[in-house]
C-alpha cells in the first residue's frame, strides 16, 4: 500500500465517526449524515482504486 492509501484509510473512518457524532450531538440531520458518509466513502474508494 501507498502512503495515499494509508491516509485514506486512515481518514475515511474519521469522517464517518465525526459524522456521526455530528448527529447524535444534534448539529446534523439524518440526511446530512448519510450523504456525509456516502461521499467519503465514494471519493476514498474512487482516490483507492485510481492508484
Amino acid at each position: 500500500m501507498t502512503d495515499a492509501q494509508i491516509g485514506l484509510s486512515i481518514a475515511t473512518p474519521v469522517i464517518i465517526v465525526f459524522a456521526i457524532a455530528l448527529n447524535r450531538m444534534g448539529v446534523l440531520q439524518r440526511m446530512g449524515t448519510t450523504s456525509a458518509v456516502l461521499a467519503s466513502i465514494a471519493i476514498a474508494a474512487s482516490l483507492f482504486l485510481q492508484r
